[in-house]
């Protein structure tokens, strides 16, 4: 089974993007245009404090008529942070973010910021270990693919 850690390895961009508690909404949303991202983190004093996603955008502030320019980041921010640990498996993260349905994960290591997963990086990264899995298993089968 495949780990966060090995995922957080294999990703190109292993950084988390951020944006500080004293951002505007649509600092967050140009932060995450730039990026093509979905979710940022909201950091103050070197902590994260909360996150905010596309999805937090939709339902708090267009839903409620506010402007992204007067919205600060930590009126509508999501401040109840799951996170996961490295050693955790990606089945393991697919069950919990299906659970709590949300789509992205920050990854503690020894209480420290080692990136960010989302519902993509994990379905892909899954599909990809079985597509190999079942490539391995059609060259056993057959005899292919190994030397004689």
């Amino acid at each position: 089974m495949i780990t966060v850690k090995q995922l957080i390895q294999a990703k190109e961009d292993t950084g988390a993007i951020s944006v500080a508690s004293t951002d505007n909404v649509y600092r967050a949303l140009e932060v995450m245009a730039e990026n093509n991202i979905g979710a940022v983190l909201v950091i103050e004093n070197d902590q994260m404090v909360g996150i905010f996603t596309e999805r937090d955008y939709a339902r708090k502030v267009i839903l409620q008529g506010r402007c992204s320019l007067d919205t600060a980041i930590t009126e509508i921010m999501t401040d109840q942070i799951i996170t996961v640990q490295p050693e955790q498996t990606l089945e393991e993260c697919m069950v919990l973010m299906a659970q709590k349905q949300i789509r992205h994960l920050p990854v503690l290591e020894n209480k420290q910021l080692a990136g960010i997963i989302s519902m993509r990086d994990v379905v892909d990264a899954i599909i990809s270990d079985k597509e190999n899995l079942i490539k391995n298993l059609e060259d056993y089968i057959l005899g292919t693919g190994y030397p004689r």
